[in-house]
């Protein structure tokens, strides 16, 4: 597993070296603790790996914590941001809240509330990266299939579920249409009508979608997702996964971890 990265900025060195001691005791191995004295440092991290918490102070010399992240925002870095500073007006804090922090901290800070506003930051992060995950995965025609389940008659949306809690299993349209209780060629043309995909393409793309989520948030090896996802052959999977992907699973997987990380 890759480790993460939380980057603490701040001009005075005791300061920064005390909050990333008190982390540092924290860290069970997931993290790397770096540290920085000026918001150019920060920017010079960032080019080098994906910072994904970041503590910044706000008042620092040259350039202030708000620059900071105004100018890792401009550059679309988006990493999970908590605001430090000896100073409590309140409009620093609105700018922050602003520009996307999900804490305020005052110094000096107790290391309760540090590790507490870290633990927030954690989760919040793991939320943004399952959303992240959601929009690599999406494919647009199960998305559009997929809302129109509320309105596709009852038969045709238990026809859906079906499908999505069986996707390791043989599925065949003549099964399926007998889970319903329809004739299987008045099914499929009503499968068809409803949903604006044929039923052999839904469930291939359900499968292949299923299986990118699998290939991204997993370590298990490409012939076990084949298998998880219905394909007997990892050969074939590996076919129908690049005619609809454009790639291997092996290659999505890699510029998956290159854009995580």
């Amino acid at each position: 597993m890759l480790s993460k990265n939380i980057v603490i900025v701040d001009d005075e060195p005791r300061t920064r070296q005390g909050l990333q001691r008190t982390l540092e005791s924290w860290n069970n191995g997931e993290y790397i603790i770096l540290t920085a004295e000026s918001g150019e440092d920060v920017l010079r991290i960032a080019e080098e790996r994906k910072i994904h918490i970041l503590l910044s102070d706000i008042r620092m010399p040259e350039m202030t914590g708000l620059q900071l992240l105004k100018t890792l925002k401009e550059k679309g870095m988006k990493p999970v941001v908590i605001v430090i500073s000896a100073y409590s007006e309140f409009e620093y804090a609105q700018q922050a809240l602003k520009l996307g922090v999900i804490n305020y901290l005052l110094k000096p800070i107790g290391k309760k509330k540090l590790i507490e506003a870290v633990e927030d930051a954690v989760k919040v992060m793991a939320k943004q990266e399952r959303a992240g995950l959601i929009e690599k995965v999406v494919d647009e025609k199960i998305v559009d299939a997929s809302n129109k389940m509320d309105s596709t008659k009852d038969t045709i949306r238990k026809a859906m579920i079906y499908i999505d809690q069986n996707l390791k299993e043989e599925i065949t349209l003549k099964d399926v249409a007998a889970q319903v209780h329809l004739n299987p060629s008045y099914f499929s043309v009503l499968f068809k009508e409803q949903v604006d995909l044929n039923f052999s393409e839904y469930v291939t793309r359900r499968r292949i979608q299923r299986a990118k989520e699998l290939v991204l948030s997993t370590t298990l090896p490409i012939n076990e997702i084949a298998e998880d996802v219905g394909y007997k052959t990892s050969k074939y999977f590996i076919k129908i996964f690049k005619e609809i992907e454009g790639m291997t699973p092996s290659a999505y997987r890699k510029t998956g971890n290159e854009r995580a990380f």
